[in-house]
């Protein structure tokens, strides 16, 4: 049986190794960290598209029992009046799907415990530093001087990722967004809505979106704008009271709930710098390959980072299943997710410059969202929720020229 390498053990590696067993491959998941991700992250909005992506393995159910539907999503001026009303994330998805929240780490923790319940290996605490290919496959390298070898390597290594140094040394290095990635929980506390619809505001300092949680939790995120990044990482390093004060300070001129909801929060975590990865020009090398983050981080504003992921893992295996060669595979699944990819990675940059826009850029924006949502808009304003995978459909391998079609 072919062995297949997957360096990274978060949310794209679980879900690729799945994929590849379902393929005929024996995977083993190598992870950096000495322990499971359990703890880590705050809360993500599944799109539609990756949970249709998790049902082409049947995990979506391990989703579904986590957490609870998010129908519809509204957004609001700095002056808290609506800038729309309820957007029914079904209708314009076009088969009625809906986003599910959940808890990242349980997120996390499902996939992992079905990855190892399908008998899949994972190991902790090897950081890859090096891959070399060998006569017929690859040979991974750690940091604790340990190797493994296969017949391919997955890299979903995040973004940071050392695959896809060791791919290409020259890739481009991770683009600073100018604003940070903020959570927040408060508990108890009375705000608008009824559970489950998010509530997006666009503040004159940075974004600001709540969601209330059928327990009455309030769990958030905002995107403050800092465009320095080395100030941006001071204040990724306060204390949570002092990074506190500093919210308050950002979303405390404008009538809406930021403030209040962000002086309620029992649960202020440390906050992460936005990145993205525009374009990387090599995905692939020998019988290594990068997916997800690694291949194309998207900002947290295009809602689509794991559901993204998710898709990637699903195509390269159906293509490593029809394709003759693993090179095929790996040109057709390029083919296939370059584009698409790309176009989400812009789309959240083009959301995040929106999010800080200044005075006439809010004006402008304000119009362009109420024309976008509008009943009988020709411009689906969440397209990337209404891709749908589907496993049986042959992906359709051509020569490197002509590239690649399929119905996927």
């Amino acid at each position: 049986m072919a062995r297949a390498l997957v360096i990274g053990g978060g949310i794209a590696g679980p879900v690729a190794a799945m994929a590849l067993q379902k393929v005929g491959f024996e995977p083993t998941i190598y992870e950096a960290f000495d322990r499971a991700a359990d703890g880590v992250g705050a809360f993500v909005n599944l799109a539609p598209n990756g949970l249709n992506a998790l049902e082409n393995l049947g995990l979506a159910e391990l989703v579904t029992r986590k957490g609870f539907d998010t129908p519809e999503i509204a957004f609001y001026k700095h002056t808290g009046k609506p800038l729309t009303g309820p957007i029914s994330i079904g209708r314009h998805s076009g088969d009625g799907a809906v986003i599910r929240t959940l808890r990242r780490p349980e997120l996390y923790a499902e996939l992992r415990n079905e990855a190892i319940r399908r008998g899949i290996r994972i190991e902790y605490g090897k950081r890859l530093v090096d891959a070399v290919p060998t006569a017929d496959g690859v040979c991974a390298v750690f940091a604790d001087e340990q190797t493994a070898e296969g017949d391919i390597l997955i890299g979903a290594d995040g973004l940071h990722s050392q695959v896809r140094s060791v791919i290409d040394p020259a890739s481009p290095a991770p683009r600073f967004l100018g604003v940070l990635n903020v959570f927040g929980s408060a508990e108890g506390l009375r705000v608008e809505g009824k559970p489950g619809p998010l509530h997006m505001f666009f503040g004159r300092k940075g974004f600001f979106m709540y969601i209330k949680t059928p327990s009455g939790d309030v769990w958030w995120f905002a995107n403050p704008a800092v465009p320095d990044e080395a100030r941006a990482e001071r204040l990724r390093r306060l204390p949570a009271e002092s990074r506190r004060e500093w919210l308050l300070e950002v979303f405390g001129g404008d009538k809406m709930p930021a403030a209040r909801i962000v002086a309620a929060s029992t649960d202020l975590p440390a906050p992460t710098l936005a990145y993205d990865v525009p374009k990387v020009p090599r995905w692939h090398r020998d019988r290594m390959i990068i997916i997800g983050d690694a291949a194309h981080a998207v900002s947290q504003t295009a809602g689509q980072g794991a559901a993204v992921a998710m898709e990637d893992a699903i195509v390269l295996a159906k293509c490593l299943r029809d394709a003759p060669t693993v090179e095929a595979a790996f040109d057709a699944y390029e083919s296939l997710r370059r584009e698409r990819a790309e176009a989400i990675v812009a789309l959240g940059k083009h959301n995040k410059e929106g999010n800080t826009a200044g005075p006439l850029g809010r004006v402008i924006r304000d119009f362009f969202i109420k024309r976008a949502f509008r009943e009988g808009s020709k411009n689906n304003p969440v397209w990337p929720h209404t891709h749908r995978i589907h496993w049986d459909t042959p992906v359709v391998i051509g020569d490197a020229r002509s590239g690649v079609r399929t119905a996927s």
